[in-house]
């Protein structure tokens, strides 16, 4: 089963890995209490084109993103747009939660996470 994305920018490998092992409080939350034993595979930090997605799920074509203060500013936002349309033209769908869903309303955002995954699942 291929788990890459063609056009994988290798030079994004060493920062991915180093995002791998200083994930945030709320993404380490999270993949240690969520989605690293969820039963489909999800990986953490994936490069995808140009970018590194927070969490990757190829079998669902599923990004999740976790978003901080730095993404609502107007820079912001307007890269995260040029990123989720470059994303989308590889067929995957973008959620975003804030650092504040994930710490207020876990269990409401693992919910949503599972019901997208089960609902692309039967698309496939």
């Amino acid at each position: 089963m291929e788990h890459r994305i063609r056009n994988q920018n290798k030079e994004l490998l060493e920062f991915a890995k180093n995002l791998r092992r200083n994930m945030t409080k709320q993404e380490k939350h999270l993949w240690y209490d969520y989605l690293r034993n969820y039963p489909i595979k999800i990986y953490k930090q994936r490069i995808i084109d140009n970018y590194i997605a927070d969490f990757y799920c190829h079998q669902a074509k599923l990004v999740i993103e976790i978003d901080g203060s730095q993404h609502y500013t107007e820079d912001g936002r307007s890269r995260d747009e040029e990123r989720t349309l470059i994303l989308q033209k590889h067929d995957l769908l973008v959620m975003r939660f804030t650092n504040g869903d994930v710490d207020d309303y876990f269990e409401g955002v693992c919910k949503m996470i599972d019901k997208t995954i089960k609902e692309r699942m039967n698309g496939c």
